[in-house]
């Protein structure tokens, strides 16, 4: 009688010799397990015997016999056997390891030691003006990331953590200046300097850089000039009015008191995203205005769509507000080095100080900036930033809405999805410099 299982020794066990599931099995494990097994012959007997052992039909003893095992001789050598139960030892290993992949995720992680899903793309050799760089792999700061939204808030870094944090990005900043600038040590010309702002009393220089919270840090300063007790007191009318926020330019003082601001102040800066930047300007200015700035409209959006609108009949008639900047326009302006520089800059005049490089408005290959702060981790940066200068139990920076600070692929590639691929190589090229010197990877999502 034929066993209702082909192995009757461990029916209710899974192979472990050939990967077969729960409850079915190979013959041939049968016979490694029965050779292993006292209890059982080591031998078989072909159907119609009348022995004791286990019978097996007549397909099973031809498949048997195939591999060495046939009427009475041992089914497979003891060498064999242990090459079959080592590899079926090794793919229960790999087995394991797939299951366990799963659970595992790889992920970049920023300069905190968080973890953030970053922008893809290899970096390409960079060329800034007729000088190629060759860019240090420093661990810089931190690479702008996917916006991702979570409940939890991110927690806080010590202030060690915060150090290095901070060291890394000025390394970074140093080793890039070197190999793309050999102009460190020319004089800082009034443009820089009328972005600057001082705060004798507490000797702090912070130099603006328009669309990255400069309004907050503002406040920041007049509190601690002891115009107002708190942030939240300083009225919105006054901060942008330097006639009456009482803060003073470094361009205000003379030669000396400038060069010893700067060797003796604590000096820093705020950078964001270069192209999450300007599109933040774009909308600022060209679209929404919220304080009342008709000029930008009125005067500067007409000036840019007569010289960069393709067609040429609507924009011969361009008048503002019912012209309508386009944002592809503003980006064949910006991407134009030459012909902005020659005819609209010197037109626009202070208006350019909106989407001037970091370069051009705070010169940080020729200051030594005590710290950089990234607008991407701001809520975390602020708290060392503050006590660095000094003035940590003196005033308290605004609060910042939840998620206002994340960079945002998902807008960035909205905007530039009406950009062709050349123009966007263009504004890369001018704008090459902020990205590498604050270590933000390049944007090859938008021309790949």
């Amino acid at each position: 009688m034929i066993p209702s299982s082909a192995c009757d020794y461990h029916t209710s066990l899974p192979c472990m010799h050939c990967f077969f599931p729960l409850g079915i099995h190979c013959p041939l494990c049968c016979m490694l397990s029965k050779q292993s097994a006292p209890s059982k012959s080591t031998h078989l007997v072909p159907n119609g015997d009348t022995d004791s052992t286990p019978r097996l039909s007549r397909g099973v003893l031809s498949a048997l016999d195939r591999v060495g095992g046939l009427h009475g001789r041992p089914v497979m050598s003891q060498t064999m056997r242990h090459r079959w139960l080592l590899l079926g030892a090794c793919g229960w290993v790999l087995l394991i390891l797939m299951f366990a992949s799963k659970f595992i995720s790889f992920r970049t992680a920023d300069d905190y030691g968080e973890k953030s899903i970053a922008q893809s793309g290899t970096l390409p050799v960079p060329v800034l003006g007729n000088k190629v760089v060759v860019a240090t792999p420093l661990p810089g700061p931190e690479v702008p990331a996917v916006s991702v939204t979570t409940n939890l808030p991110s927690p806080l870094p010590s202030a060690t953590d915060w150090l290095d944090v901070s060291e890394k990005r000025l390394e970074l900043l140093s080793a890039v200046c070197k190999n793309t600038s050999a102009k460190t040590r020319d004089p800082v010309n009034k443009f820089v300097m009328d972005r600057i702002f001082v705060c004798d009393k507490h000797k702090i220089l912070f130099c603006q850089t328009p669309k990255v919270g400069n309004t907050q840090w503002k406040k920041v300063l007049i509190v601690l000039n002891g115009d107002y007790p708190t942030v939240d007191e300083v009225p919105e009318d006054i901060v942008h009015r330097h006639d009456k926020n009482h803060l003073r330019r470094l361009s205000s003082f003379t030669p000396s008191e400038i060069s010893e601001r700067l060797r003796l102040y604590f000096k820093f800066l705020i950078v964001r995203d270069p192209f999450e930047r300007l599109i933040s300007a774009f909308k600022d200015k060209f679209v929404e205005n919220p304080r009342f700035e008709p000029w930008y409209k009125t005067e500067i959006a007409p000036a840019i769509i007569r010289r960069y609108r393709r067609d040429r009949r609507v924009a011969a008639g361009a008048t503002a507000p019912a012209a309508g900047l386009r944002f592809r326009e503003f980006v064949r302006y910006l991407g134009d080095t030459d012909g902005r520089r020659r005819h609209l800059d010197y037109e626009f005049g202070e208006a350019v100080i909106h989407w001037a490089t970091y370069s051009e408005l705070c010169a940080p290959c020729q200051i030594g900036y005590s710290a950089v702060g990234h607008h991407e981790t701001l809520e975390r940066d602020v708290p060392h930033i503050l006590r660095g200068a000094g003035v940590e139990a003196l005033v308290e920076y605004p609060a910042i809405p939840p998620g206002i600070t994340r960079y945002n692929r998902t807008k960035v590639e909205q905007y530039f999805a009406g950009v062709s691929g050349g123009e966007v190589r263009k504004l890369y090229a001018r704008y090459q410099g902020d990205f590498l010197l604050f270590g933000y990877p390049p944007p090859n999502f938008l021309w790949s």
